[in-house]
């Protein structure tokens, strides 16, 4: 399939519906709503295919942008194919699902999210962070340095109530993957999500929100299921 053929077939299974939530979470036109679900029987027909990809994410089109990282190759991606993707990406719905997740499968993954945690750039810190969040839970305890998650652990404790609204999202689910998903730090992240407590993010209206990681990691400890590990990142 060519580029101009799965983007008809994007736009025969947009769904008014599904296109009215994704504006309400921040995308814009041009998207046809397609549900990700409905995308699996193209990604059939396609598998990996980079170049496609790339013309994919290129048409600035919600939809096309979500499947472009669907059938992209991570690992046949540049830190300079990473940084075009997420200078383009718009909204936290292709920053943290989709240019974070296809990074979290390539091998320069946590240098790439480290370089943009430090960036002071809300949708780039969050997708850093949210990258390290899939990282955690889908890859060996033994592939991460003890002494950095501690450190990263620490910078969430000192700078999350100050953080960017999007980034603070992130923060507070790296505290939570952290206590859930990697086992050397459960105990530290614990301590640091009680300390952090609740947290409060703004949604664009009057009223604020507060997210709290301690409830989160609570529910998951009294189901006993701690140390949880995904097989698959990518749907």
């Amino acid at each position: 399939m060519d580029l101009e053929a799965v983007m008809q077939e994007l736009e025969s299974l947009g769904k008014e519906r599904t296109k009215k939530i994704y504006l309400s979470n921040g995308a814009h036109e041009p998207l046809f709503g397609v549900a990700t679900g409905e995308m699996k029987p193209i990604l059939r027909k396609i598998k990996l295919n980079q170049p496609l990809a790339e013309q994919l994410y290129a048409t600035g089109n919600y939809d096309a942008m979500y499947f472009a990282g669907v059938i992209a190759d991570p690992k046949a991606m540049s830190k300079a194919d990473f940084e075009r993707w997420i200078d383009g990406a718009y909204f936290y719905m292709l920053s943290d699902f989709v240019v974070a997740v296809t990074l979290s499968e390539s091998d320069i993954a946590q240098e790439v999210a480290e370089k943009w945690i430090a960036s002071d750039i809300d949708l780039k810190m969050s997708a850093g962070w949210s990258c390290y969040c899939w990282l955690l839970g889908n890859r060996p305890d033994k592939e991460f340095s003890e002494e950095k998650m501690a450190d990263m652990l620490e910078l969430v404790k000192n700078t999350i109530h100050d953080a960017p609204d999007r980034t603070k999202y992130s923060m507070n689910n790296f505290m939570y993957t952290v206590a859930t998903s990697y086992l050397p730090l459960h105990d530290k992240a614990v301590a640091v999500a009680t300390e952090v407590g609740p947290v409060e993010v703004h949604q664009g209206t009057a009223k604020s929100k507060f997210i709290n990681a301690s409830v989160n990691i609570n529910k998951v400890v009294e189901k006993g299921k701690v140390g949880f590990k995904r097989k698959h990142v990518r749907c």
